[in-house]
Formats: C-alpha cells, sequence, structure tokens
C-alpha cells in the first residue's frame, strides 16, 4: 500500500452515483493509483474538511491539538511526550529543526506546560537583531551607556525573570556575547551595558536553531561550552514530509483559520487536491503549507477549496536541497576567490552579495576554510 494510501481521510461523496457504480468504487478504493482511477471515471469523492478534525479527535490519543501545535502523528506524539517531560524539570531546552517546523510552538508548550506558565514567556528572534543592538537587546542598558541611549532600558533577560526566555536562531549570536550569555547561564547574573551593579534574575532558558551547531563549534563560531550549556535536553522536530499524516488535519485547520477571517465557508477538498498536497516534500514544511493553504483559500468562490499548482521551483528536483545548493555555491566563490571575502575579487562580489551578508551566510552554515580542509582530509 503507498504510504498516501495510509492517511485516514473523511469522504463525502458530493454527486450521488448507481449502486453498481459505488461497489466498483470500494473495490477500487486503497491506492493513490485507484483514486486517480474514479477521478478520470467521473467519480467525484471528496474529503469532508470539517469531518476532518473531528475524526481525528476520535482517532489516537483522541487528541489532535496540544499548546496550538496540530497533529498526532507517531513522530510528533514522541516530541509532546519530551515536551510533557522536560517541562516540569525546569531545564534548558535546545529545539533544533528545519525552518518552518514550529521550533517556537514547541517552545511555548515547554513554558505552558512548567511550573512558571503563570510568569512571562519573552521571545527573542537573535538572527533578527542587528549585532550592535543584540547585547542591549539581552541585557539592557543604562542612560548614556552608548550613542541615542537616551533612556534607560530593561533588557529581556530581566523582563523574563521568574519564567521563560525563547531564544531563537541561537547559531547567530556573536563570539564576543557568548561568553556573557553563558555566564548568565550558569551563574543567573549579569549587568546592563554601561553599569557596574550585578543583577541576579531566575530564567529558563529555551534555545532553537535550524543549523548544525556541531559544525558551528567545529568551525570554532559557536563556543564548545556554550553549545554543552545549552545542549541539556535536545528535542529534534521532524520535518513536515516525516509527518504526511498530520498534512491533511493541518490542512482543514487552515482552512478553517483563513476562511473564518474572510467570512467564507469552505468545507470540502477534492481527494485528488488533498494527494497532491501530501505528495510535496513542502521544504518550508508547515510555515510552507499555511501560507500556501491561504492563498487557495484566497482563490476559492464556492466550497470546495481550490487548490493551485505548487510552484515548480519550491520542488527539489534533485538529490541537493535547495539550502545545500547555496552553501555548494557559496564554498566555490570561496575556493575560486582563495578565501577572500571582500574587496573587487572576493566571493562577495563574485557572489553579487554584500561582504556582510556573505559572512552572515558562512556563520549560519559554519564555513571556514579550516572546517573545509579537515572535512577533505577525512
Amino acid at each position: 500500500m503507498s504510504v498516501v494510501a495510509s492517511v485516514t481521510y473523511t469522504v463525502h461523496n458530493v454527486f450521488p452515483i448507481s449502486p453498481e457504480a459505488e461497489r466498483e468504487r470500494l473495490r477500487h478504493r486503497g491506492s493513490r493509483n485507484d483514486a486517480c482511477h474514479t477521478e478520470a471515471k467521473g467519480w467525484r469523492d471528496y474529503i469532508d474538511l470539517d469531518g476532518q478534525l473531528e475524526t481525528s479527535q476520535r482517532n489516537g490519543e483522541g487528541r489532535y491539538e496540544f499548546e496550538g501545535i496540530i497533529g498526532s502523528s507517531r513522530s510528533l506524539r514522541e516530541v509532546l511526550d519530551q515536551v510533557r517531560t522536560v517541562a516540569s524539570a525546569g531545564s534548558t531546552v535546545l529545539i533544533e529543526g528545519e525552518t518552518g517546523t514550529g521550533k517556537e510552538l514547541i517552545a511555548q508548550a515547554v513554558h505552558m506546560q512548567s511550573q512558571r506558565r503563570n510568569r512571562p514567556f519573552v521571545k527573542l528572534n537573535c538572527a533578527a537583531i542587528p549585532l550592535d543592538l543584540l547585547e542591549s537587546e539581552l541585557f539592557g542598558h543604562e542612560k548614556g551607556a552608548f550613542t541615542g541611549a537616551v533612556t534607560q532600558r530593561v533588557g529581556r533577560f530581566e523582563a523574563a525573570n521568574g519564567g521563560t526566555l525563547f531564544l531563537d536562531e541561537i547559531g547567530d549570536i556573536p563570539l564576543e556575547l557568548q561568553a556573557k550569555l553563558l555566564r548568565v547561564l550558569q551563574e543567573q547574573e549579569f549587568e546592563r551595558l554601561g553599569s557596574t551593579y550585578t543583577r541576579h534574575v531566575d530564567v529558563r532558558i529555551v534555545a532553537a536553531t535550524n543549523q548544525d551547531l556541531h559544525s558551528l563549534v567545529a568551525g570554532k563560531q559557536f563556543r564548545m561550552d556554550l553549545y554543552y550549556r545549552l545542549n541539556v535536553f535536545p528535542i529534534a522536530l521532524p520535518p513536515l514530509r516525516q509527518r504526511i499524516d498530520d498534512i491533511p488535519m493541518l490542512v482543514a485547520h487552515f482552512v478553517q483559520k483563513f476562511a473564518e477571517r474572510m467570512s467564507r465557508r469552505i468545507s470540502k477538498i477534492s481527494r485528488q487536491a488533498m494527494d497532491t498536497l501530501i505528495r510535496h516534500p513542502w521544504p518550508g514544511n508547515i510555515r510552507e503549507l499555511q501560507n500556501f493553504i491561504e492563498r487557495a483559500v484566497i482563490l476559492t468562490k464556492g466550497e470546495v477549496l481550490q487548490v493551485p499548482p505548487i510552484p515548480s521551483p519550491l520542488i527539489p528536483t534533485g538529490p541537493m536541497t535547495l539550502k545545500e545548493a547555496e552553501t555548494d555555491h557559496i564554498l566555490k566563490a570561496l575556493e575560486e576567490s582563495n578565501w577572500v571575502v571582500g574587496g573587487p575579487s572576493g566571493a562577495a562580489a563574485r557572489l553579487g552579495l554584500a561582504r556582510t551578508t556573505l559572512i552572515s551566510k558562512m556563520q549560519k552554515r559554519g564555513l571556514c576554510r579550516h572546517m573545509v580542509q579537515n572535512r577533505s582530509a577525512t
């Protein structure tokens, strides 16, 4: 039986068919090829989106939603079991997973399942803050600490006192700040910029990354002692392509969400369209699926979801992922420029990128000459 055929659907026959045709349909139901065969013969089987969520509540453990996380696949249930286990322990958690897999939702679930649930849950995307402002964002500053510091400011650690601080894209924190972050993790103390007064906090850290921190450590872009301090309890989020059983209920959930927002009534999707969504690898994971369903809802005029063609650039055409292809392209430019990044003949100019942009991409991928030479030697 194909993988797609193992997914349970709630089917609604929109158009009545003869008893003979119904017997033939039932005989052929059970594989994707047979489903396509019935479509070719004009039998119009549709999935009831409203019933999909109701059915998923009755299957498995009787739940399809946990702290806002949609799904009941085995791989997701294993992750949620880990969340329940570590939540009450108060330990540092490191969430690893591809972009768009829902790392922030998992971090929030850890907080909401802990004894800190009634205290602040503070978020900081380390990649979204300019490097020269990141220290102030983390630790705060006093008035006059630097040019533009016209008032005193409380940092994220103070704001999260007694609660949880979620540090997303932890691999983007520069080396010079990693030592200060390590100190807060170990001693729960720090100083604001421009101050000598040591402040003490009680903060639980949940960090997340879509990078390979092992490679960053090997490339000396991430401190080994900080990595081990963060990696107390690692949680690896599976990509959506390893959670295909969850796609029907995710589709139903997003359709419901966007249809309500747009005051639409969309209750069905064709089996063929759902099979297409299940077969797609979704390199952008849940975020990509959500955005695609929003587009589909916008285009839908009636009760049946109109699923537009999935743009071909989103579908990997070979064994190399888009991220791997970009990394390979950067490596070739670095090798051709003898690992010179800036200047008119440097790798940044060859790639058409700003020098700082290329450096940021190298840091995210842990690219340095020493690391690449070590890999070539093994």
